[in-house]
């Protein structure tokens, strides 16, 4: 299965930039492409608040990110002795990600990794991505959605703690691996509402007892226009744990697992786009957040935080969707 999983992510990080496979898709839906033309700014960001969108980037555009975490906002590791949260720092990732073609986006990028609350948390992560934009909603309903495929790598640099049936008793180079693959579903239903369903297989080399190395999810999100720079974001995953593995960790260690929510406030002025968000996640990457998040909303386990990006265009003409 390791073989697998790593085959799909280099076959999505190394596609062919022809574009011959989703001509071929495309020819599915279309009998006639001058009047289908694709509808634009679905989503004005690459990410909701968790969550990956169906945005990929224009050709030879640049875009920098940076992802950042807070502590607890209330409970009994957060309050006034943290500053809601702003003494401590779970996580923060910085990355850049190419356009290689209008469909097809690369990246690559640091995160410092988070902890979990359960056991040991890997650290030092390094990431590649890849998303290929497969089909385009049409503005006439004759292609009804967005279809994206997504792929992430990530690699932990962390010296091996050797601590037996620990996920950083690194005995192998392969050890040290995990990564996501999802399937981004998008639709843009009015000029102020879109919504997007994403299946998710997650894939973790290295686990400690009963935390499963391969696990399903299926996230939901949504962008909610307030005006012509502003919105409402917010997200939802729903990890498929066993049940066996969630009564041992409550069994052993008096821990339950959570739904990664996200809510925040989206602001683009042109190039930039910022969003202040709150969720009950400590880590960014699906590899942590996804399969083990132990902090609840219900309990002010909830931090704020915010994503950064910017987008350089590298080449000449300006992108037309951040027009829109």
């Amino acid at each position: 299965m390791k073989g697998l999983y790593v085959t799909v992510v280099a076959g999505l990080l190394l596609f062919p930039h022809t574009g011959q496979a989703q001509q071929d898709l495309s020819r599915l839906f279309a009998d006639s492409t001058a009047s289908h033309l694709p509808v634009m700014a679905t989503f004005k960001g690459t990410t909701l608040v968790n969550l990956q969108t169906t945005k990929t980037l224009h050709a030879h555009d640049l875009l920098f990110i940076v992802g950042h975490r807070f502590g607890d906002f209330a409970g009994s590791n957060g309050g006034g002795k943290t500053f809601f949260g702003m003494d401590a720092i779970s996580d923060v990732l910085i990355g850049f990600e190419y356009g290689f073609s209008d469909r097809f986006t690369a990246g690559i990028g640091r995160d410092k990794g988070a902890p979990n609350g359960v056991s040991e948390f890997q650290t030092q992560l390094f990431y590649l991505t890849g998303k290929y934009r497969l089909l385009d909603q049409t503005g006439d309903g004759h292609i009804p959605v967005s279809l994206d495929l997504f792929a992430r790598g990530i690699f932990s640099a962390a010296q091996r703690q050797p601590i037996p049936q620990s996920n950083i008793d690194f005995q192998h180079f392969g050890d040290r691996w995990s990564g996501s693959l999802q399937l981004l579903l998008a639709r843009k239903f009015s000029e102020s509402f879109s919504a997007e369903l994403i299946p998710t297989y997650l894939y973790r080399a290295l686990t400690a007892p009963q935390d499963p190395h391969q696990m399903f999810a299926l996230g939901a999100g949504f962008r909610l226009k307030i005006n012509k720079r502003m919105a409402i974001i917010a997200d939802y995953v729903q990890p498929f744990r066993s049940t066996a593995s969630q009564d041992y960790y409550k069994q052993q260690f008096n821990q339950h697992f959570y739904p990664p929510i996200g809510i925040g406030w989206e602001v683009e002025t042109g190039g930039h786009v910022f969003h202040i968000e709150f969720t009950n996640a400590t880590s960014i990457l699906e590899n942590q957040f996804i399969p083990n998040t132990t902090t609840s909303w219900t309990k002010g386990q909830f931090r704020w935080g915010f994503n950064l990006t910017r987008t350089f265009t590298l080449a000449k003409g300006a992108a037309a969707e951040w027009k829109q």
